[in-house]
């Protein structure tokens, strides 16, 4: 799933080679994606892309005074052509939700692989118009983001800290695989209870965040999208590395397993060395 620092590196990438340009159409090959009706997805045929940004994980790109704006989910992409190809995308019979062409022959598909479809598009003429991005918490790499306002957001929540990290509500942007790095970096259990931390805890979770996304961001800036994921990839410590050392004390990265999802930490680095168990075993050791 693509989360902040890869979106941001997307925006980037849109910004400097679509904005400016004219849409001359846009296609719709998945009509589930398409989650409004009005204004129509014609309306955007003639209109120029002015601006490129980022809510949380939702990508907005402003289109002649529409916001034509869209969230990858777990496993849609952005797939770059500087010749979008001539041939025409047909409903269910590809990966391809939407096309998108330039006036100047330029474009992009959002694609989406896998059976289970979540990746979604919204035409709308503000993004607060968009239910996600309007239930949005406070970007964590915004430059006035400060530790008292992580602190605060922290306070008696009787939660643990790897899901209110992924909790967009409470955190924009933020997903699986960076809260496995924050933690890490942290070194912090993934089950700690975000009430009980103490402030020196608070304060070293806080520069975690800042400087594990901080530092994505830039990695990732400046990149096309076809290199951002083994990029990412490639840069992540624990996470996805599940039997591997552990590049800090050389202990091996251990997995939780849950219905759906799956998280990766290093024992000696964030739980003293216990194991957690994961919840398909319906047991924690402690």
């Amino acid at each position: 799933m693509p989360e902040l620092p890869e979106v941001d590196a997307l925006v980037g990438f849109l910004r400097e080679h679509a904005v400016g340009h004219a849409v001359t159409s846009a296609t719709v090959a998945a009509i589930a994606a398409l989650k409004t009706f009005e204004p129509p997805l014609d309306d955007l045929t003639g209109r120029t892309i002015e601006g490129a940004r980022r809510h949380g994980k939702f990508i907005d790109l402003e289109v002649g005074g529409l916001h034509l704006i869209f969230h990858l989910a777990r496993a849609g992409w952005l797939r770059w052509y500087d010749e979008v190809p001539a041939t025409l995308i047909k409903p269910t019979k590809s990966p391809i939700a939407l096309r998108v062409r330039l006036a100047n022959g330029a474009g992009f598909d959002l694609t989406e692989a896998g059976s289970k479809k979540s990746l979604a598009i919204y035409l709308v003429r503000k993004p607060g118009d968009v239910p996600g991005i309007a239930r949005l918490g406070p970007d964590p790499t915004a430059p006035d983001f400060s530790l008292d306002d992580f602190a605060a957001i922290l306070a008696g929540r009787r939660t643990q800290v790897k899901g209110l990290l992924r909790e967009q509500s409470v955190f924009a942007g933020v997903g699986n695989a960076y809260s496995d790095e924050i933690l890490h970096a942290a070194r912090m259990s993934p089950y700690a209870i975000a009430a009980n931390l103490k402030p020196d805890d608070v304060e070293r979770l806080y520069i975690a965040l800042r400087s594990t996304l901080g530092e994505a961001i830039e990695a990732a800036a400046g990149r096309r999208p076809d290199e951002l994921k083994d990029s990412k990839r490639t840069r992540m410590q624990v996470h996805g590395r599940t039997g591997e050392a552990c590049p800090v004390c050389g202990d091996t990265v251990r997995e939780v397993i849950f219905a759906t999802s799956t998280f990766q930490y290093c024992p000696t680095c964030q739980t003293g060395g216990k194991l957690l168990a994961d919840r398909v075993l319906s047991r924690l050791l402690k």
